[in-house]
């Protein structure tokens, strides 16, 4: 891979990293609000919580792929499957920067799971 791409890539996979870092989300103490009157109110907000956490848990996920997106540039390994070791069209690149495996091999694993 070039190093115009490279650098491209790395530019857009630190903006992301700087989008999902804690504390960039939407500040819990907004949140902390009366929990209401009914059993309604606090289903609500039961509910609102557990969605706020599941949320949460996407965006770590996604950062650990970002940052081993990041630490493959580093490493000279970007872009190359983690499996098959073919390099990653550009085309899945462009679409999704962190993508660890070629179409082929995700399309592998997914049927797997």
């Amino acid at each position: 891979m070039e190093k115009a791409q490279l650098a491209r890539f790395e530019a857009i996979l630190m903006k992301k990293r700087e989008e999902l870092r804690p504390g960039q989300t939407k500040d819990e103490r907004q949140e902390a609000h009366d929990f209401g009157r009914d059993e309604g109110d606090r289903a609500n907000f039961s509910q609102s919580k557990e969605m706020a956490f599941r949320q949460k848990a996407q965006e770590r996920g996604l950062l650990i792929l970002v940052e081993g997106a990041l630490s493959r540039i580093r490493d000279g390994s970007f872009g190359s499957c983690l499996n098959c070791e073919q390099e990653i069209s550009l085309n899945r690149l462009n679409a999704v920067p962190w993508s660890r495996y070629c179409i082929t091999c995700q399309e592998l694993i997914m049927e797997r799971s």
